[in-house]
């Protein structure tokens, strides 16, 4: 009996690792193909958002692009009617200092004359001052250099050292800004 049982041993194959692979293997593969579904859908929508970021982005970049465009364009008509406005406030002085001239020939008082001209005078005063045009006040004052523009340094009784002791030419400010500089003669 021993020997059959050692000739049925014999008979009966061994287990092949290859078969116990080839049995695992419809089982792997089923989960590859799974896997693989999965990894396929996911791949799919990854590939649909980027395709939604690429097309948000080149829509930004356009919108961008006009709007720079719509810009430069705004600012370059700013920069050339900019003065409309002043202009169209000074034609009214204007039309007044050509009345003045014509009338200057028919008139033989000078006084009135004048007196027209001082009112056309602070008529552009007016529409300069409402711009925000303000003359400097710097006779007197400390020199500033920020302010004034020292021509000549000049002996003075009178005055300090370092103060403005007459203007040549009035300085003017735009608003808070130095529109041109007094000039002036120091004491020294």
């Amino acid at each position: 009996m021993n020997d059959n049982v050692q000739e049925d041993l014999q008979q009966t194959p061994e287990p092949d690792a290859r078969q116990e692979e080839v049995v695992d293997e419809p089982q792997i593969a089923a989960e590859e193909v799974t896997a693989d579904a999965g990894a396929s859908a996911e791949l799919e929508k990854l590939r649909a958002e980027s395709e939604d970021y690429q097309q948000r982005l080149l829509r930004t970049q356009a919108d961008f692009d006009n709007f720079r465009r719509r810009t430069v364009k705004e600012k370059e008509e700013l920069g050339k009617y900019a003065s409309a406005k002043l202009i169209t406030e000074l034609l009214p002085v204007i039309d007044n200092f050509e009345r003045a001239l014509s009338s200057s020939g028919e008139s033989t008082d000078a006084n009135s004359y004048i007196k027209g001209v001082e009112m056309i005078f602070r008529q552009l005063e007016g529409v300069l001052k409402a711009e925000g045009l303000i003359p400097m006040e710097a006779e007197g004052q400390p020199f500033n250099p920020e302010f004034h523009q020292a021509i000549m340094q000049v002996e003075s009784d009178e005055h300090e050292e370092g103060i403005v002791v007459e203007v040549v030419q009035k300085g003017y400010l735009l608003k808070d800004k130095v529109l041109r500089p007094a000039m002036v003669k120091v004491s020294g």
